[in-house]
């Protein structure tokens, strides 16, 4: 389960490049692709939830877990001001990215650690 987390995860941080890039460029994002990357990021977390609860995961894949919840806080930040028809501040998309990479390393060397 943890495994297609990665992959799920690895999809919307595809998507959360874009985003970035638009921002960075002073742009809106997509609406459309935004709400991709929300629900990826969604679907991501609840792949792991789903995995605490019925089979345990180690303490690593828990902490993983509160990082990238961390990181979707700061998503729903990001869409309130997208919300606003403004464009993120730079810094709020570098601590959003920075925290989803971190949980997304986490969640990774679980996975690679267990295969």
């Amino acid at each position: 389960m943890l495994t297609y987390a990665v992959i799920v995860f690895a999809i919307g941080a595809l998507g959360g490049l874009v985003l970035a890039s638009s921002v960075l460029q002073g742009r809106l994002a997509p609406w459309a692709l935004s709400l991709l990357h929300a629900a990826l990021g969604a679907i991501g977390l609840l792949l792991v939830i789903y995995a605490a609860i019925t089979t345990g995961i180690s303490h690593t894949a828990l902490t993983a877990l509160i990082v990238l919840a961390v990181a979707a806080l700061g998503g729903f930040y990001l869409a309130s001001i997208h919300l606003r028809n403004q464009v993120a501040p730079r810094q709020v998309v570098f601590v959003h990215a920075g925290v989803a990479v971190v949980g997304f390393l986490t969640l990774l060397g679980v996975v690679i650690r267990v295969l």
